[in-house]
């Protein structure tokens, strides 16, 4: 079985109040391609890809007449994809929805939100997604009250020969001091934004742990908004979120590689223009991480890096269509299930 994770920049503009496909020479979000150019890179790399089940990231929007489902399965319809199913999580306000499109003769999948919902005041233990964490994270003795933008999507899957696994699809908060006027400024922003992506982190890690301890399986992907060498904050809280998730019993080899004591900044799922610049920052966000029990399932990860998979890159229609789609590149995950 073959799982994904993949965020695509700009889905949502491609698509017009009713959920059809905006396919004319306008511009797209996307610096320099037209919305055709654009969709058709998506069509492609999807196509490319092959996968049984996509998280995808950053999805078309639901709101008074849009609806994320709608919009991805007559994507799929369009471009006769095999993962022609699709199911979401909770809404949210960003325009940015989380949902899996799946092969349903692969497998099924159904949100399936754990936690309690937390009152106003919130929740101290891993409340529902949806809901308010309640936690201490400046050792200060007041709790601080945390939200996700894009709550994470929960989903129950079942593959076709009857193998149950918990899928996490997760978005977290983006560590960059979006609005700051000044450098004073950007500095508070950025350890506020920090500081809260690592509470976020906690919060899914307790999740994580809940479910392991239950003996259930556990995917988590998506795009974690955390890597080496993003912003000069990242000693300051001593873990990052992604060695927390690591620390609940997760597992991904491009997280251990860049985390570990042998670190390594090689590994990118991300290529960032730099205005003015000429250059271009790479990093590494994205990623599928497993249960310790997946380990023994012959998983096998990759990142479709048109400059760094030598599959992507000698083959030029597709090294194309990845740097069209997005500014993410996709991961997958091979795992006998």
């Amino acid at each position: 079985m073959r799982l994904a994770t993949y965020n695509i920049e700009w889905f949502a503009n491609l698509f017009d109040r009713n959920d059809e496909l905006i396919a004319d020479d306008s511009w797209s979000g996307r610096h320099d391609i037209t919305k055709t150019r654009q969709i058709e890179a998506i069509a492609k790399v999807l196509t490319a890809l092959d996968a049984d089940a996509v998280l995808i990231v950053e999805a078309p929007n639901t709101g008074k007449s849009q609806n994320t489902v709608r919009a991805l399965q007559g994507f799929a319809e369009a471009f006769d994809l095999r993962t022609s199913r699709a199911v979401m999580g909770f809404p949210n306000d960003t325009q940015q929805e989380l949902a899996l499109l799946f092969d349903p003769d692969a497998l099924t999948a159904r949100q399936d939100p754990k936690g309690e919902p937390a009152g106003q005041a919130g929740g101290g233990h891993a409340p529902r997604f949806d809901t308010t964490f309640r936690i201490d994270l400046d050792v200060d003795a007041t709790k601080d009250s945390v939200q996700f933008s894009k709550p994470p999507l929960e989903l129950a899957v079942e593959t076709a020969a009857g193998n149950a696994f918990r899928l996490i699809g997760a978005h977290l908060k983006s560590k960059a001091p979006h609005g700051a006027a000044t450098r004073d400024e950007a500095i508070r922003i950025s350890i506020s934004n920090r500081r809260k992506q690592l509470a976020q982190a906690i919060w899914l890690a307790q999740r994580v742990e809940e479910h392991t301890e239950k003996g259930e399986r556990v995917i988590l992907l998506g795009d974690l908004n955390d890597g080496p060498g993003l912003d000069e904050f990242e000693h300051l809280f001593g873990r990052s979120s992604v060695e927390i998730l690591l620390d609940s019993g997760l597992f991904d080899p491009h997280a251990v590689q860049v985390h570990g004591p042998r670190a390594s900044a090689a590994l990118s799922t991300a290529r960032f223009a730099r205005p003015g610049e000429g250059r271009y920052l790479e990093a590494l966000l994205d990623y599928i991480m497993v249960s310790q029990d997946l380990r023994a399932h012959q998983p096998i990860w990759r990142i479709w890096h048109p400059f760094k998979d030598n599959a992507c890159f000698s083959v030029p229609e597709l090294r194309d269509a990845l740097l069209d789609a997005s500014d993410h590149f996709p991961v997958t995950l091979d795992i006998a299930l």
